[in-house]
């Protein structure tokens, strides 16, 4: 084989090699099967701090809420708890809610995103998606993405999360102003999800 042939092979070798890396960053819908990687590396599923509220909704799935956060009266067999600040009002936000209709494990990437246009949200932005996600007990879909509702613009982690027996959906959301503040305890809230 020529010098030149050898080079021209090798260099489209780190060309496709590039370009899998480059696709595998890009922002949007990332779909995985298998342990947690790219934006939901951080889910390590695992009890609660020993210091946390635990909160059961219909069905028995549990959603861990730390303290300071209050728990709020929503939709009956569901559980929601916040963070609020006088002035700035909702500074985080966890809910959890029983699996309520055409929500699937494998549409939860689009789904999630419809569902919430559907509820009036605005700019509705997907930033990751993955299914294929290790939860306490089960397993589940996830997806990360930015919306506009009427009092601010937030970023939520949404997941579908199942057993056996049973599946629930956890939200973890903050405003996008104060999502770097609110991450590590919601990202810390969804890996204490027990479906």
């Amino acid at each position: 084989m020529s010098r030149r042939r050898r080079v021209a092979i090798a260099a489209t070798a780190v060309a496709l090699i590039l370009l899998g890396v480059f696709v595998g960053l890009t922002p949007g819908d990332q779909t995985s099967h298998g342990p947690p990687a790219g934006a939901f590396g951080w889910l390590r599923p695992g009890p609660p701090p020993a210091d946390w509220n635990v909160a059961r909704i219909t069905g028995g799935a549990t959603l861990s809420y730390p303290p300071g956060w209050r728990p709020l009266k929503t939709d009956p067999g569901t559980a929601t708890a916040a963070l609020l600040r006088d002035g700035d009002g909702i500074v985080g936000y966890l809910n959890a809610t029983p699996r309520q209709g055409q929500e699937t494990l494998e549409n939860w990437g689009s789904f999630r995103p419809d569902h919430n246009r559907d509820e009036g949200d605005r700019s509705v932005h997907l930033i990751a998606s993955s299914t294929g996600l290790p939860f306490r007990g089960g397993h589940g879909s996830c997806v990360i993405d930015d919306y506009t509702t009427s009092k601010a613009t937030y970023r939520e982690i949404a997941c579908l999360a199942s057993t056996a027996g049973s599946s629930a959906v956890v939200v973890a959301a903050a405003p996008t102003s104060r999502w770097h503040q609110q991450a590590a305890t919601l990202r810390r809230a969804v890996s204490a999800f027990a479906p």
